[in-house]
């Protein structure tokens, strides 16, 4: 499709059109959950609003800002429904770390739309074999996330000289359904099978690369982003709808408390200190993780917009805020869960929904704290890091 242009649009605004969605994203939750996919009109809604290419390099109808601004949206959804900020994010990390490919590639990704979608799976369970032109696949992959609407999908596999990511169109691959859950239900993460799928040289990168920012990203896009090593940037994906999930715990906690009377007490939740208290605790770590998430990335753009490195230190310290960002997300929804009674178990109560979609968004090994606290200390106290991968 060659170079497409989009109206310019500034963060803020396009948070607010997210912002414009989530009374109705809180309407269909339940009908996500049933559906285990994002439902038609959410996907409708998100290409009307222009939220679907918000990620995009700006030649490819991306409206000029950086990767930061699809997570600011991200977490907006996330006061309405976990499952369609995850999805989001998803689609969104893919539109963006696509600019990491040779031009080839990525005009071949957008030539039917700048709303392009696409899932994926980072887990090289597939074996590049090498042919004329490129190389032949097969595999199957698990946990890809809004997989039925993608016309694309982003997969890892082990080349002949270690593991890569590459992409397929969405004739080379197929769907199985495997995604019976108990929370981010609507995200319909199944299973990917390829079958001796070619692929070309052009669509694969050596996953060394996209590490380390060694890409055609800056030369290409000029967007700062893409100085930056592909995990301190990208891991941020599977926090921004946390961020928006711990949110909208609070906000559906505030509205349930206020007309809840407690049984046969009698007693209006809204007058006992306790819940105030939670309320008090809930809040604040949801405003943290949001205030440190957009900490970091101000900080990480800045630096590589003046085309400064990152230090291992630097590294670290965004690994580690990412990990406790999902720990506060958990933290904050927990105790306002725990005191929400019978009611808020109902299927139909917003409430019982954000408490499963942070505890399943969670559950991802990039954001497993132990891990990742561990390497902090180690880099900290003057030692290598044990796991240099996940940093």
């Amino acid at each position: 499709m060659g170079s497409t242009s989009t109206p310019s649009a500034t963060r803020d605004e396009l948070v607010a059109r997210a912002a414009k969605l989530v009374p109705r994203l809180l309407e269909r939750g339940q009908k996500t959950d049933q559906l285990r996919e994002i439902p038609a009109e959410t996907v409708h809604e998100l290409r009307q609003e222009g939220l679907l290419r918000v990620g995009n390099p700006q030649r490819f109808g991306g409206p000029g800002l950086d990767y930061d601004a699809s997570l600011l949206v991200t977490a907006e959804l996330g006061r309405g429904c976990g499952s369609t900020a995850w999805c989001y994010s998803v689609w969104q990390s893919h539109n963006w770390v696509v600019g990491h490919w040779p031009p080839e590639m990525q005009e071949e990704y957008f030539a039917e739309s700048p709303d392009t979608i696409s899932s994926s799976a980072f887990t090289p369970s597939g074996q590049l074999q090498p042919v004329d032109g490129g190389y032949r696949l097969s595999g199957r992959w698990d946990f890809s996330s809004g997989c039925d609407p993608a016309t694309w999908v982003f997969l890892g596999a082990m080349g002949p000289e270690g593991p890569v990511m590459l992409w397929l169109p969405r004739s080379d691959w197929r769907i199985v359904d495997t995604w019976f859950v108990s929370g981010m239900r609507g995200t319909g993460s199944k299973d990917v099978v390829v079958e001796d799928a070619f692929v070309p040289a052009y669509r694969v990168l050596p996953m060394a690369r996209l590490l380390e920012a060694q890409t055609y990203g800056w030369e290409v896009h000029s967007r700062p982003s893409y100085r930056l090593p592909l995990w301190c940037i990208m891991s941020f994906t599977l926090v921004a709808p946390l961020v928006g999930i711990a949110r909208g715990a609070v906000e559906c906690f505030v509205d349930y408390t206020r007309q809840r009377v407690l049984g046969i007490l009698g007693m209006r939740a809204a007058e006992m200190e306790s819940m105030q208290v939670r309320l008090a605790e809930s809040w604040v770590e949801a405003d943290l993780a949001r205030l440190l998430m957009v900490n970091d990335l101000d900080e990480m753009l800045s630096k590589a917009a003046r085309g400064e490195s990152l230090s291992l230190a630097d590294r670290a310290r965004y690994r580690r805020d990412q990990a406790f960002i999902s720990t506060l997300c958990v933290r904050a929804t927990n105790r306002l869960f725990d005191a929400s009674g019978a009611h808020a178990l109902f299927e139909s109560h917003p409430l019982q929904r954000f408490h499963r979609d942070v505890h399943a968004g969670s559950h991802q090994v990039a954001l497993y704290w132990d891990v990742i606290a561990q390497q902090f200390g180690r880099v900290m106290l003057g030692l290598e890091p044990s796991a240099p991968h996940w940093i």
